[in-house]
């Protein structure tokens, strides 16, 4: 599959974006936030998938957001229609529902849906969620500490997170991972980093599961405070669901594929930003 950028769709002065969404308000809202954003595009609501369909036959549509739960069809059924169509398989598609976590913890979102958000953060924060897909000149950076022990895999991944502006810190063990965060948090800089990705699995005596249960419990760093997101191949969805309820913000399938691992790196700092800095206020 070539590699496609997210923000190819939104390139136009005039983009097109469908708005999917039982809810006559709740289409509203994401209108407004979407025109804030976007003044010159053209938003087209739908209340049912069906609908939905039939606009993105019609013609192109460079961005869909859509609810979980439509009166006609479950919105990750919409999500895979999507992409089994030809002419607009890439189209980055974000779900917007108040159910995001409990299908997250149930495994029941997958790779049809490029990224996800929760409406109980509000809508001032799906603006600036929205803001990274529409506006690509504002991409979020952050220091990374990346733990991965497969030297051509950690090549490959710290090249992804490079080319896009993070700072990365390589480390292949947990061991040296803990190392690490304990020097910051001894010199006053905790929590030394702005994100930590680490695969599940490890050679050293510590699993990435190890090093989210000492960051969670042994650090006491929350989510906002340092997110953590693991890289997995285990399609198991109680190993997955496992990690999460541990603490993970989210998960990384692999094999790594760069768009997904960026717009998830970005959108993670992006909350994490916006928590420590309503804490500060």
């Amino acid at each position: 599959m070539a590699e496609v950028s997210l923000t190819q769709h939104i390139s136009s002065d005039e983009p097109r974006v469908l708005v999917v969404d039982g809810s006559r308000v709740v289409r509203r809202l994401i209108e407004r936030v979407l025109k804030a954003e976007l003044p010159h595009a053209v938003v087209v609501g739908c209340d049912t998938g069906e609908e939905a369909l039939a606009h993105l036959r019609d013609g192109v549509i460079d961005l869909v957001t859509t609810a979980l739960r439509l009166s006609d069809m479950d919105g990750m059924r919409l999500a895979h229609a999507i992409r089994d169509s030809n002419s607009q398989a890439y189209i980055p598609i974000v779900v917007v529902s108040g159910d995001v976590q409990e299908r997250l913890l149930s495994r029941q979102l997958d790779g049809a849906v490029t990224d996800y958000f929760d409406k109980a953060q509000g809508f001032d924060a799906l603006a600036a969620f929205i803001r990274g897909y529409v506006r690509p000149v504002e991409n979020v950076d952050g220091n990374v500490l990346y733990v991965e022990d497969s030297r051509v895999v950690a090549l490959a991944t710290r090249r992804m997170m490079e080319k896009c502006g993070f700072t990365v810190a390589h480390v292949v063990s947990v061991e040296a991972a803990l190392e690490l965060l304990e020097t910051a948090r001894g010199e006053g800089r905790a929590p030394g980093y702005d994100l930590v990705l680490t695969d599940v699995s490890l050679k050293g005596e510590l699993s990435g599961g190890d090093l989210l249960e000492r960051i969670r419990g042994h650090f006491g760093y929350t989510k906002g405070a340092l997110p953590v997101l693991i890289m997995t191949g285990d399609d198991n969805p109680a190993n997955q669901s496992a990690l999460l309820r541990a603490g993970a913000n989210d998960l990384v399938h692999k094999p790594i594929e760069e768009r997904l691992l960026v717009t998830k790196l970005q959108f993670q700092l992006r909350v994490a930003r916006r928590v420590r800095g309503a804490a500060q206020a």
